[in-house]
């Protein structure tokens, strides 16, 4: 079994992730639902989220989430 990265496309271009053919180059996406998406947090990958895995949401639609990875190019 390979773990090959999946493709990701985003247009966000001032994003610091962001390449050539709107391909995010991050190593780890995390999305989070829009109800979240006011909260402060300490790292850019949300690591408070991803590292106990216990938190989880649902959502209906693709429009009720947010990618949290989005870093802005310094």
């Amino acid at each position: 079994m390979t773990n090959a990265k999946p493709l990701v496309r985003c247009s966000v271009s001032n994003c610091h992730y962001w390449g050539e053919q709107n391909l995010c180059r991050a190593d780890e996406i995390v999305i989070e639902i829009d109800k979240h998406s006011g909260s402060h947090y300490k790292e850019e990958y949300a690591e408070e989220l991803t590292a106990a895995g216990k938190h989880h949401d649902h959502a209906g639609t693709s429009s009720a989430t947010c990618c949290l990875t989005f870093k802005p190019n310094a």
